[in-house]
């Protein structure tokens, strides 16, 4: 599998002051290397190269993103399980992985059991959208469709987070007899044939429509969040619509190997919280529908653990299986 390297790297300027305070230090001593299980340019290969530059300026130490797609995101987690328990090696990860351990049950590595958070850096919602032209102004709408008749969904694939969302759509509506999933490979060729009238709604990424959204050619019914979106002000929370059963978000965490020593392990903790706390990281971030967390590891731990057995449960009654 080809890897694409890229190194987030900052002018030796901007590293002195900060390079002057980690004089001393005993880690990092060299490369650090960030696994992005995901291609280039995706939502999670977005919010670690922001990562990823911010930690190089801050140890004065290159942070290279090594981009290893494919296994459903395992192959680059299993990877950086394998790797030497040092620190130096940290890994991406998002929902998709807390799916995967009740996806698949022999994966070659164990998430929980093997890696140990540094923090939840990120979330997003999605959005229930349908085709400008769908009659359905609201989830209410959509809703009294998907009982009356037989409604096609897209996704991203088996167990990705919008194929998660469907099903949460399918209880709540009450009509899960009524809705087709047909998975795609990856969120814009669903979007794509959504656009062109040939699917009936998505339960999508937000920057995965956002565009389409406000070019008017999709509307958006609900947003699966907790509040309104900033870029999608005008769209209400499932709550507000009436489908409280239906929020989630997406989220994306730097993960590195358990048995890192804790010296290393507080170093990361360390250099991330501050990492993230940065203006520009958070804009930029923000620009791309993140909300921007920077949990701590004991925080980011716990979420992880409730998103592993709440999706686990999920997969297991929904009967979804591996694509």
């Amino acid at each position: 599998m080809p890897i694409s390297r890229r190194v987030a790297l900052a002018s030796p300027l901007a590293f002195q002051p900060l390079a002057t305070k980690a004089q001393g230090a005993a880690f990092p001593d060299r490369v650090v290397r960030y696994i992005v299980p995901f291609t280039p340019a995706g939502l999670t290969d977005i919010m670690a190269r922001l990562v990823a530059q911010r930690l190089s300026e801050i140890w004065g130490k290159a942070v290279v993103v090594e981009n290893r797609a494919g296994g459903n995101a395992m192959i680059g987690a299993d990877a950086a399980a394998k790797s030497a328990p040092d620190g130096h090696t940290l890994l991406a990860i998002t929902l998709t992985h807390a799916v995967n351990v009740g996806l698949f049950p022999n994966a070659p590595y164990d998430l929980m059991r093997d890696f140990v958070p540094v923090s939840v850096l990120g979330s997003l919602p999605l959005v229930v959208v349908v085709n400008a032209s769908n009659p359905a102004r609201n989830l209410a709408d959509l809703i009294t469709q998907a009982r009356a008749r037989v409604l096609n969904a897209g996704s991203s694939g088996n167990g990705s987070p919008p194929h998660l969302g469907l099903e949460l759509f399918r209880r709540v509506s009450g009509a899960a007899g009524n809705i087709t999933h047909v998975p795609y490979r990856g969120g814009a060729p669903g979007v794509t044939d959504l656009v062109a009238g040939n699917l009936d709604f998505m339960v999508s990424n937000l920057p995965e429509c956002l565009a389409q959204i406000q070019g008017g050619r999709l509307r958006g019914l609900a947003v699966t969040g907790a509040a309104r979106h900033r870029l999608v002000p005008d769209i209400p929370t499932v709550a507000e619509a009436g489908a409280a059963g239906l929020q989630m978000t997406n989220w994306t965490a730097m993960l590195t190997n358990t048995a890192v020593p804790r010296p290393a392990l507080t170093e990361l903790s360390r250099a991330t919280q501050l990492a993230v706390r940065d203006a520009d990281l958070r804009r930029r971030a923000e620009e791309g529908g993140f909300d921007v967390l920077g949990w701590e590891p004991d925080r980011s731990r716990g979420f992880m653990e409730e998103e592993v057995t709440r999706w686990g449960r999920l997969v297991r009654e929904a009967g979804i299986r591996a694509d």
